[in-house]
C-alpha cells in the first residue's frame, strides 16, 4: 500500500455476533445486524469522539482495547503506529455477550493493516483476531458474516461460512447488568461426564446443517448444551425462563449469546415475531431486560477507503 493510501481515512462497519449457540462452544457464531461503526483518520494525537451505546466507555483513551491492539500489532510488525482520530458510533452493548471485544479487535487489526501498510490476506486477519481474542468464533463471524464454524490448528484458523436462512429472525434478550467473560468462564468445571460430551457432539453436528439447510425444526435439539449453559444459568437469570420457550410461539431456539448474560432467541419468521416477543416478555416476568430485534447477516465487516471496499 502506498504512503498516500496509508494516510487515507478508513471507514469500518463491524457487526455484532452471537457465539456458542448452545453446543458450539468457542466454535460457532452468527453475525447480527447491529454494528460498531468507525471512521479513522490520521491525526497528530489519538482521540475518540464516541456516540451510541456505552459511549462514555468507548470514548476512554486509557486502556482502550482498539488503540492498544492497534499499537501492539504495529509495534510487533515494526511499523510506525500513526496516531488516529476516531469517530465512533457504537451499537453493540459492552459485556453482554454480543461480540463487542471481537468487533473492537477486528477494527484494530483492519486499522493496523491499512495505516501500517501491511499486506495481509483475509486468512491472516482472521488468524490475528483469533490470537488477540483467544478463541475464533466471534471474530470469524464478525469478519466473514453469516453462520460460521471455526477450528484452530496451532495459529491457523480453519473456518466455514454459510448464509443463514433469510426468513429467520432473532431477539437478543439483554438484562440490565453486564457479565465479564472472565467471570462466566470461571464457573465452568475442569472436566465433563462423557454422556454430556456426547450430547454436545450430537447437537453441534446438527447445528451447522440446520443453518445451512433451513431446518428450523432441528434447531431446538441442535442448540442443546451440557458444557457451559447449565453452569452459567445461575449468573445468567434470563436463560432458564427462555430455554423452555423453544418449540412454541414461533420460537425455534433459545441459547446464551456468547458467555452471556444475554440470550439469543431465534424466531421462525417475521410473521411470528410479535407472538414470540409476547411469549418472551411473559416468560421473563419482572426481570428487567431489553429486547433487541435482529436479523442474521449474510456478510461480515464492511471496510472502505478511497471509495473502495476490501474484498474477502
Amino acid at each position: 500500500m502506498s504512503e498516500g493510501g496509508m494516510r487515507t481515512p478508513l471507514h469500518l462497519l463491524l457487526p455484532a455476533t452471537s457465539a456458542n449457540l448452545g453446543p458450539g462452544f468457542d466454535a460457532a457464531a452468527v453475525a447480527l445486524d447491529f454494528y460498531l461503526e468507525i471512521e479513522a483518520t490520521p491525526a497528530s494525537e489519538y482521540s475518540i469522539a464516541a456516540t451510541g451505546r456505552n459511549a462514555d466507555l468507548c470514548g476512554e483513551l486509557r486502556h482502550n482495547l482498539i488503540f492498544e491492539s492497534y499499537k501492539k500489532i504495529l509495534r510487533r510488525e515494526r511499523r510506525v503506529a500513526v496516531p488516529l482520530a476516531l469517530k465512533m458510533n457504537n451499537g453493540i452493548p459492552l459485556g453482554m455477550g454480543c461480540g463487542s471485544s471481537a468487533a473492537g479487535r477486528v477494527a484494530a487489526i483492519l486499522m493496523a493493516v491499512h495505516f501500517g501498510g501491511l499486506d495481509w490476506s483475509s486468512e491472516r486477519i482472521l488468524e490475528e483476531a483469533y490470537l488477540l481474542e483467544g478463541h475464533p468464533d466471534n471474530a470469524a463471524a464478525c469478519w466473514l458474516g453469516g453462520f460460521v464454524t471455526a477450528a484452530c490448528e496451532g495459529r491457523t484458523v480453519h473456518s466455514v461460512r454459510v448464509v443463514p436462512p433469510e426468513d429467520w429472525r432473532a431477539f437478543v434478550v439483554m438484562p440490565a447488568d453486564p457479565l465479564p467473560t472472565s467471570k462466566a468462564r470461571a464457573v465452568l468445571p475442569p472436566q465433563y461426564a462423557a454422556s454430556d460430551v456426547v450430547i454436545n457432539i450430537q447437537s453441534a453436528s446438527l447445528l451447522g446443517l440446520a443453518f445451512a439447510q433451513n431446518r428450523g425444526d432441528l434447531l431446538r435439539v441442535a442448540t442443546r448444551d451440557r458444557v457451559h449453559q447449565p453452569y452459567r444459568a445461575a449468573i445468567c437469570p434470563l436463560l432458564q425462563p427462555l430455554l423452555v420457550l423453544a418449540g412454541s410461539n414461533g420460537i425455534l431456539s433459545a441459547s446464551l449469546s456468547g458467555a452471556g448474560p444475554s440470550v439469543l432467541v431465534v424466531v421462525e419468521d417475521e410473521a411470528h415475531r410479535a407472538e414470540a416477543e409476547t411469549a418472551i416478555r411473559r416468560a421473563i416476568g419482572g426481570i428487567e431486560a431489553e429486547l433487541i430485534p435482529s436479523r442474521f447477516l449474510p456478510m461480515g465487516a464492511d471496510v472502505s477507503f478511497y471509495g473502495h471496499g476490501l474484498q474477502r
